[in-house]
């Protein structure tokens, strides 16, 4: 047999691998913590129950109704070219204002760019969290006054942060939990699986909520995983569980539970948050490029918001009345946003010096001494021309 002879025959065999290599496993279709359907229908749980007042169902609805308006308006602003930049997290209502009701007090928060309704959650101010996509500061709050960091914009990184304070409240002896927020794009940076590694091997009190919202930018889930994302925890050594992102109640008795389980000792979880993102990646993005308006609409009729007044209707838990001030509300919201950011001053150029270390840096003395040459410049020019 021929040199030639033989690579023809072995060819077919290789292009065999290459095929079922990108064929994903077979495997049972994902278990999804659902307590409440599309239709608004109250549905139980096995092993996720909850029990809310009327008053509290309310108040989620509430805290979705004006998570969404405030996105709205920031949306508007940006487009307006009153901000640089805008995430909206449109569609992830449900799995923000959920988990974020979730937290006590003392339990403590590592966000990325989008979780708007978590800030709210925390007692952030919505304009606070404008100041940055302005470019007016670089995080308008202090972190440990709400137990809230500010918003991360490298991908993935917020992870460490997160377990690193986790491993330090073990130390401390505290029955507080740390949580961290990432998407389904974030998952596949070694960040994310550092982190993972580093609080199953040190029990670290830390919940890991990750937003599937389908899409990181432009590329589908399925470029990102082979397998449910949520199943990826059990490889580091504990649980993850995957709910129906939409459905405010479901998010909030699962989180609930996996903060409490690490507030025992037991560990980390990874809450896999199945959602959409409504909208785009940001305000710079066009998704009419690369996603289906078919997909949208079946998206849609899933939406958070809509389902959780479906089932207020038809359980008599909120009137006419309650919906018509909530819309008076989220009007004096909108306005309230627009006015504080077009009122927002200019920030001291120098100022960006300021905090770059704690003690000073030679390096950075010299880089300020040029810059304010520089500044100094234009008003020599303004001069001279006069």
């Amino acid at each position: 047999m021929t040199v030639e002879s033989t690579a023809a025959a072995r060819k077919p065999r290789r292009a065999s691998k290459r095929t079922s290599a990108a064929k994903k496993p077979q495997s049972a279709e994902p278990q999804l913590v659902q307590l409440l359907t599309p239709e608004g229908e109250r549905v139980e749980h096995p092993d996720y129950s909850i029990d809310l007042s009327a008053e509290e169902l309310r108040g989620l609805y509430r805290d979705m109704v004006l998570t969404r308006r405030f996105d709205a308006e920031a949306t508007a602003l940006q487009r307006q070219g009153e901000l640089g930049l805008w995430a909206s997290l449109l569609g992830q209502e449900a799995a923000q204002i959920g988990s974020g009701r979730a937290l006590r007090d003392d339990d403590y928060v590592f966000p990325t760019y989008r979780e708007h309704g978590v800030a709210w959650c925390r007692g952030v101010d919505p304009t606070n969290l404008l100041g940055m996509f302005r470019g007016v500061n670089h995080g308008g709050w202090d972190p440990n006054s709400n137990n809230f960091h500010l918003y991360t914009i490298v991908i993935g990184s917020q992870t460490l942060h997160a377990t690193g304070y986790a491993m330090g409240v073990a130390k401390d002896g505290a029955d507080s939990a740390v949580i961290a927020y990432f998407g389904d794009g974030a998952s596949s940076q070694g960040d994310v699986a550092e982190s993972f590694t580093f609080s199953a091997v040190y029990n670290a009190p830390v919940v890991f909520f990750c937003q599937n919202n389908q899409w990181a930018i432009s590329e589908p889930t399925e470029r990102q995983t082979r397998v449910p994302l949520y199943q990826r925890a059990q490889g580091f050594g504990f649980p993850g569980v995957r709910v129906d992102g939409n459905d405010v109640l479901a998010c909030l008795a699962v989180t609930r539970t996996a903060l409490e389980r690490a507030r025992r000792g037991e560990g980390p979880t990874l809450v896999e948050a199945f959602t959409y993102r409504m909208g785009a990646h940001t305000t710079s993005d066009d998704p009419t490029k690369y996603r289906a308006d078919e997909e949208r609409a079946a998206w849609e009729a899933k939406d958070p918001i809509l389902r959780l007044r479906t089932y207020l209707e038809k359980a008599g838990h909120a009137d006419e009345a309650f919906f018509t001030a909530l819309e008076e509300e989220s009007e004096t919201l909108g306005k309230r946003v627009r006015e504080a950011v077009r009122a927002m001053p200019d920030p001291e150029p120098l100022a960006l010096f300021e905090h770059a270390y704690a003690d000073g840096n030679s390096l950075v003395d010299e880089e300020r001494a040029q810059f304010a040459a520089y500044q100094a410049s234009f008003a020599d020019s303004v001069e001279e021309g006069k």
